[in-house]
């Protein structure tokens, strides 16, 4: 089979690599869509990010859609369309007892440079899982199951958002995971969104998917100045830029006792801690997402929730390396997906 195989950074190739077999309560799939993530990028521009770093090739890839080949005892039909959870928790350890698998110490992660050897990924013409990885994506298009990853990562910060009904809520960062934001917010209740970025493209989709007022923090860097008066205006933070600035900004424009929801990971950084402390500000970290992969399909299903406008390209998988220079370009593109059948 072929498979998408990073070596070093710039060094993407298509290989060749042994088809597996599934062992019992997994299930043999014939992949269907796979999306460009960030953390992909990553490894391709920047050859893995902050302490993680690649050691040896690794099949990339965890947003995906796949046709089922061989059920085995799964109760799976063969040629049913799944969407493909990356999340492979052990379900032993003391985090996964106490309720968050997320959190796993044993967590095998599709596409993660971050144990050694590395956890290969998904980009791969045939791909064995483990049949409770696969949740019925019957209804959607191979290319909006794919997208139940990156929106299981949104589903999963609102959730450590608490209530959103009526909030006010300021999205830094509208790559894919803040535009997600954009539309988990609405669908929780938001009553007010606001975006922030560095690219009008990107900021189009944000307007294009709920947001109710945009601003480019490069052309109108002052902005968000009328937000801070008075201790803050928002009431909710998706932080899902990485980037210092962002957060910083973020935190003056949020009322007291607002929460910040940090998803961007972009390395250590400085924070306003005086502010932190004086406007009691809740700053939570989200990581991940188990349970809501599921949630994700069905409210896409349900046609609750509709991730079409970010799925900027699809590209065949002979020109895989064209997939991820488009999905660098942030002036261009959102989404960018790779289809393998």
């Amino acid at each position: 089979m072929r498979a998408i195989v990073i070596h070093a950074a710039k060094d993407l190739r298509i290989e060749q690599r042994p088809e597996e077999v599934p062992g019992p309560g997994q299930v043999r799939l014939r992949l269907a869509t796979g999306g460009v993530c960030g953390s992909d990028l990553h490894y391709y521009n920047h050859g893995g990010f902050g302490a993680v770093r690649l050691k040896e090739p690794m099949i990339l890839g965890h947003e995906v859609s796949a046709y089922v080949e061989d059920p085995g005892t799964s109760g799976l039909t063969h040629g049913q369309l799944v969407a493909v959870s990356p999340s492979r928790p052990c379900s032993t350890c003391k985090f996964c007892l106490e309720g968050l698998p997320n959190q796993c110490l044993n967590m095998r992660f599709y596409g993660s440079a971050m144990p050694y050897p590395h956890i290969q990924g998904a980009f791969r013409e045939v791909l064995i899982a483990d049949a409770a990885q696969c949740v019925d994506a019957t209804g959607l298009t191979p290319g909006e199951a794919a997208m139940a990853e990156p929106l299981a990562v949104t589903l999963h910060a609102t959730s450590r958002a608490g209530q959103m009904l009526g909030k006010r809520v300021l999205v830094t960062g509208c790559g894919p995971i803040g535009t997600l934001a954009i539309l988990a917010a609405c669908r929780a209740g938001a009553a007010e969104i606001v975006a922030t970025d560095l690219s009008d493209f990107t900021l189009s989709l944000a307007r294009k998917v709920g947001a109710d007022r945009t601003i480019n923090m490069a052309t109108t860097p002052d902005a968000m100045a009328a937000y801070a008066s008075d201790k803050g205006h928002f009431d909710v933070l998706y932080e899902c830029s990485g980037a210092a600035p962002a957060l910083a900004a973020g935190i003056a424009a949020l009322r007291p006792r607002g929460i910040i929801l940090q998803l961007g990971l972009g390395g250590d950084m400085t924070l306003p801690m005086m502010a932190i402390t004086a406007k009691e500000l809740d700053l939570r970290g989200s990581f991940r997402f188990h349970a809501e992969f599921a949630t994700g399909v069905a409210l896409m299903q349900n046609r609750l929730i509709d991730v079409t406008p970010l799925i900027t390209h699809t590209i065949p998988l002979d020109r895989a390396e064209d997939a991820f220079q488009l999905a660098s370009d942030r002036s261009r593109a959102m989404k960018a997906q790779i289809v393998f059948a």
